[in-house]
């Protein structure tokens, strides 16, 4: 908490502020590691909580103060319910908070911030919550991979690598299953009642206590002829947009730079323009992805910082979730047993493993 508090200092500071509140699901797993969501459809929890500067105190109805008290938050940090018939959070916050105050929500008489920069870096303790949930995630989308058949239905696939993920308490906010019809039209390929056919792209994004982790994993059975070419080259592109990262962060660059490298390197591995087709990824962490590059972005590198990108070409996709930390990346979502190959990056001395398609079994 030493570091979080230390910016948050910096912002009550910077802006004048006597309190700072957070009710967005992933701003209060950053700084309570608790979970305030009971409706999963909903922006803001049904809790807030608020810094400032002496320490933390949460707001919530009284119909979750018991369980956030027993099972979510540390023991130090003071609970306030409101009768949950007689008030909203938002004005439970506004009766509550010292002002001048800020909110990551619309609460009455408060100002507005975003809690997407006070999220990065990553701090060490994230470092280590998140190596887990790589790692698990990645066990857990390896192990219905290796059981799938051409026969299988999309959402059979994605209800399976749900239940999988959730006996780990794993939530997948995004499940995309596309197989051999789908995944060459779609860059979305939400799950239908389609079979897989004779390959399948199987991608994830995964979180727990607030963190997210993203891969791709692709399975084939009977591979088409253009398959490992279009593989080859999302991973070298993917390759060439880790080692930008590396690059920009070392230098003080930013997404747009990295970005810029991605569009290089698509020309370079023959498919000019691709990158129009899908967005390419970017910064992980409390989000799915805490910013996405374009062209110019301004977004900064920063480290120690997870990041997930995912090139796609025509039909094939290359992604996993990696941390950049003292000059070195190491891929979060991995577990070993997924067959690799070194691919080189475009324009930087670098080559880097990624996963290739695998026959399941």
């Amino acid at each position: 908490m030493d570091e979080k508090r230390e910016r948050l200092d910096a912002l009550l500071d910077e802006r004048g502020l006597e309190a700072v509140w957070f009710a967005r699901p992933n701003s209060f797993a950053w700084l309570t590691g608790g979970n305030n969501v009971v409706d999963r459809e909903g922006d803001v929890g049904e809790a807030a909580v608020g810094y400032t500067g002496d320490g933390l105190r949460v707001v919530t109805n009284t119909i979750e103060a018991p369980r956030l008290r027993e099972e979510e938050l540390p023991g130090d940090v003071a609970v306030e319910a409101f009768e949950w018939y007689e008030s909203s959070l938002a004005d439970a916050v506004a009766e509550r908070s010292p002002t001048p105050a800020a909110a990551d929500f619309d609460v009455p008489g408060l100002d507005r911030v975003d809690a997407g920069p006070l999220r990065q870096p990553l701090t060490e303790a994230d470092v280590s919550t998140y190596r887990a949930l790589g790692r698990e995630t990645a066990a857990a989308v390896e192990s219905v991979c290796r059981e799938l058949d051409p026969g299988d239905t999309e959402r059979e696939v994605a209800s399976a690598l749900r239940v999988t993920c959730s006996a780990s308490g794993i939530e997948l906010p995004v499940v995309l299953v596309g197989g051999a019809e789908r995944a060459r039209r779609h860059r979305h390929y939400e799950p239908t009642t389609a079979g897989l056919g004779d390959y399948v792209l199987v991608s994830v994004t995964a979180q727990r206590g607030g963190l997210h982790a993203s891969l791709t994993r692709t399975v084939v059975f009977d591979a088409p002829d253009w398959l490992e070419e279009r593989h080859r080259a999302a991973a070298r592109v993917e390759a060439t947009a880790l080692a930008a990262t590396r690059d920009a962060a070392l230098e003080g660059g930013t997404a747009g730079d990295v970005f810029a490298a991605v569009q290089d390197a698509y020309d370079a591995v023959g498919w000019d323009g691709e990158w129009r087709n899908h967005h390419q990824g970017g910064a992980a962490g409390y989000a799915g992805r805490e910013w996405i590059a374009a062209p110019g972005h301004d977004g900064p590198v920063t480290a120690p910082m997870a990041y997930a990108w995912n090139p796609t070409v025509e039909g094939a996709k290359s992604e996993d979730t990696v941390l950049l930390a003292d000059g070195a990346l190491e891929v979060l979502t991995e577990t070993g047993g997924w067959p690799t190959r070194a691919f080189e990056a475009v324009g930087y001395d670098a080559t880097l493993e990624r996963p290739v398609p695998v026959s399941p079994g």
